[in-house]
């Protein structure tokens, strides 16, 4: 197929090197110059109207709401770009409410619109691993299954538009909240003069497993806290889940805990580091660290 894709980051750059060696033919744009990978065996195009003309469907991996509605309807947008029998996929992480209005622009142009966030951070980019959460039409999700099924392994439709980024901001909820609940019982660990390497090791045989406890956990004891996941950007998905909990009535006390926690990491410079790092916003109030730090 001729497949569009825009946004190659961390994230997207890998997912736009399966399509290309599942065999599709693929259409870039990117405010900054293609990864050499990717650019050798993809059309650049000098704007994402250009990608939409060319392409079937574009695929989209931006960091905000902001990014998407400014290429999907900016000048040179990608909705320059459409038309009848043509489809855009919003992979991005962004507001369910928002998304829902895209959609209905996009339909009006006689498009198809699926909103189809991920979960699985870098690793799960790179291993074709990743969980991909979509909200759309049944007939339309079908139609690009087969491409998901290049980038992820656990797909569900949960709905209709908006839908799938909802399940996002949930799975993000869940995310933060183990991760802070990891770096606790970590720092309560080596507070009390246990190895935290091996209460983790203890942890994962028993009810406490978790891939959070498996991945992050290691993370906070080995001090690797290059991204990954940026706090910043889970500071985003946070401030989603909270706005949208206002709009419903609905109260978030642990949310709004977590979010106050790496909005400390950011303050303290930490908003580009892998959201692990939330555990140092804990260490900061303990005057104690988990393990040193390689620095120190």
């Amino acid at each position: 197929m001729k497949i569009g894709f825009i946004g190659l980051g961390i994230m997207g750059t890998p997912m736009c090197g399966h399509l290309i060696a599942a065999g599709h033919e693929l259409f870039i744009h990117t405010r900054k110059p293609a990864p050499a990978e990717i650019a050798a065996k993809a059309t650049a195009c000098p704007s994402a109207a250009a990608v939409a003309q060319a392409a079937e469907i574009v695929f989209l991996m931006l960091p905000d709401t902001p990014d998407v509605e400014s290429v999907l309807f900016g000048k040179g947008g990608v909705a320059e770009g459409l038309g009848k029998g043509k489809t855009v996929v919003d992979m991005s992480s962004i507001s369910p409410m928002e998304t829902k209005t895209f959609a209905k622009k996009i339909n009006d142009l006689g498009s198809d619109y699926l909103d189809a966030p991920v979960s699985g951070g870098e690793v799960g980019a790179k291993a074709a691993s990743l969980t991909i959460m979509v909200g759309g039409p049944e007939a339309v999700f079908e139609r690009v299954k087969p491409l998901f099924e290049k980038m992820g392994k656990n797909i569900t439709l949960v709905g209709g538009n908006g839908d799938g980024q909802t399940c996002k901001v949930a799975n993000q909820i869940i995310v933060a909240l183990n991760i802070a609940a990891v770096g606790e019982a970590l720092l309560f660990a080596s507070k009390a003069g246990a190895d935290p390497a091996k209460v983790r090791q203890a942890l994962m045989g028993g009810f406490a497993a978790s891939r959070i406890l498996e991945v992050h956990g290691e993370r906070m004891i080995k001090r690797t806290f290059a991204p990954g996941f940026r706090i910043a950007l889970h500071q985003k998905d946070l401030n989603l889940a909270l706005q949208g909990a206002r709009t419903l009535g609905v109260a978030l006390p642990q949310t709004a805990s977590a979010a106050q926690l790496m909005q400390t990491c950011a303050a303290n410079g930490g908003g580009q580091l892998d959201h692990s790092s939330l555990v140092k916003a804990l260490e900061l109030m303990a005057h104690h660290t988990v393990m040193p730090d390689a620095a120190s």
